[in-house]
């Protein structure tokens, strides 16, 4: 009898736990959407002067985040009550033509996940168009990457959101640019988000001990170790399930700024999950992060190093 009642305290213990570490994907819903409505910023931190245009990408090639959709709903609720910038959504590489980029302020890349061994998501998008040659493929490709990158570089801004740091996970200068490129996660489970400087202006938006999540904890390699950015969130890797090593650095920064020539980058790994959203901390995070990457906030951006 007392195993019995032991076996049956014990899942009562594990059953919330195996549920927040499989967190089911939530309906975009009126009731949902009108939640992060009444939570969402009404306006920025700094005032604006001149409305900022933004190109919101979506596009996956690879993996899908179901939460693609929520997010940009999120980020549109957050541009109409904070009047600090319009989003366009596209899911169409060709609006990284040259010409198309010259109507936008700053890009924000949406969970935009490659494939395979390719890790190439402009090339991935053409690769069965029947209209192109397999030079003009690659050619066509490559323009578009490069101009994503003189985009950035000759002081327009750029927003990485979670998986969109696979976007060009095998190119060295998107890993650049980025401040790093992907290397694994864990399971999803609970995660303690904490403040690198609880005094930066960016990181204003919460509380001095952090949030807690449910998140992918995503880990980094290549121009990572560079540290060639101003980290603004970590979390412990000794708290951590499922790692694949043993770290011998328990902090790894999960959110991140920096410059790129004349550009600014804001990248955040939390964000897999949509719950992650009904909490207004985050959802100021990004708009603070937003204005950032348009030049409205200014801070300090200067990178760690090693």
């Amino acid at each position: 009898m007392k195993r019995y009642i032991l076996l049956v305290y014990c899942l009562v213990l594990i059953i919330p736990i195996s549920y927040a570490q499989n967190i089911k994907p939530l309906d975009l819903s009126n009731d949902w959407i009108s939640k992060i409505e009444a939570i969402a910023p009404s306006k920025p931190r700094i005032a604006v002067t001149q409305k900022k245009k933004i190109l919101l990408f979506s596009l996956h090639t690879g993996y899908k985040h179901w939460v693609i959709p929520h997010t940009e709903k999120v980020l549109e609720i957050i541009a109409k009550k904070s009047d600090a910038f319009s989003i366009t959504v596209s899911y169409d590489i060709n609006d990284f033509s040259k010409k198309s980029l010259k109507q936008f302020d700053a890009i924000i890349l949406n969970n935009t996940c490659s494939i395979g061994t390719t890790r190439n998501l402009f090339w991935e998008a053409i690769k069965e168009d029947p209209s192109l040659s397999g030079i003009e493929k690659l050619k066509k490709a490559s323009k578009l990457e490069s101009n994503l990158y003189k985009f950035v570089k000759k002081g327009k801004g750029l927003m990485v959101l979670h998986g969109a740091i696979t976007m060009q996970n095998k190119s060295t200068t998107y890993g650049e640019m980025v401040g790093g490129t992907f290397d694994y996660h864990p399971k999803q489970q609970n995660i303690h988000i904490k403040l690198v400087d609880p005094k930066h202006p960016l990181v204003q938006a919460f509380d001095a001990n952090g949030f807690e999540h449910i998140d992918e904890p995503y880990f980094f390699s290549n121009a990572y170790f560079d540290y060639n950015f101003r980290p603004l969130l970590y979390m412990e890797a000794n708290t951590l399930e499922g790692l694949k090593e043993e770290v011998t650095d328990s902090i790894k920064y999960v959110s991140w700024i920096k410059k790129y020539g004349k550009g600014r980058v804001f990248y955040s790994s939390p964000s897999h999950n949509a719950q992650s959203f009904e909490n207004p901390q985050l959802l100021q995070f990004f708009l603070d992060g937003i204005q950032y990457i348009v030049g409205d906030l200014e801070c300090d951006d200067s990178p760690i190093g090693k």
